[in-house]
């Protein structure tokens, strides 16, 4: 896991607090730097890290029908703004008929991707690219529906509004029936 700076975020948020009006130096505001460097190791811990070494742990199962998590919670931080979105992660795969992993490690696969500045299309394919390259499965669907608060306070000011990507790998790209299967067990 790559460690961010704490120092140099401490000096930007300093900088930050000043720009704006603030008194760094004032009660409520003096531990604020040192907070901030160490909300940034937390949530930018996916940096430095390959998404697809979550599915490491492989068990040799006889299972060729879609496995599914869903309702997968996630943070993330939008690279545009630097403010949050957050929402549920649903994955899907279908094994190669012996190679399966932990269901734990799907929600593992989630946090990772998007512990990192991130753009949630992004988001949705690299979890989907993962599965596909490690499991080697016949086909994967990933849905992500987030919150953005760039779009909730402000710009456009619009709380509430929900932004869901999709993507698709191996037999869902190819047969709609399946793909349409999978999606209304999403929800």
């Amino acid at each position: 896991m790559a460690r961010v700076d704490e120092e140099k975020i401490q000096t930007a948020v300093r900088m930050i607090l000043e720009a704006v009006g603030e008194d760094p130096d004032r009660e409520g505001l003096l531990e604020t730097p040192e907070r901030v460097a160490r909300m940034y190791n937390e949530i930018f811990s996916g940096l430095g890290e390959d998404p697809a070494d979550q599915l490491m742990t492989f068990f040799n199962e006889e299972h060729s029908e879609v496995v599914i998590v869903k309702d997968i919670p996630f943070y993330s931080m939008c690279e545009h703004h630097l403010v949050p979105f957050f929402g549920k992660a649903h994955v899907a795969y279908i094994p190669n008929g012996k190679k399966i992993t932990g269901l734990s490690k799907l929600a593992r696969l989630v946090e990772v991707t998007a512990r990192r500045p991130q753009l949630q299309e992004r988001l949705t394919a690299t979890i989907a690219d993962a599965l596909m390259e490690r499991l080697q499965a016949q086909g994967v669907a990933v849905k992500v529906e987030a919150e953005h608060l760039c779009m909730a306070m402000r710009g456009v000011n619009k709380p509430g509004t929900m932004t869901v990507t999709t993507a698709v790998r191996g037999v869902y790209t190819e047969d709609t029936a399946r793909r349409q299967e999978v999606f209304a067990m999403f929800q």
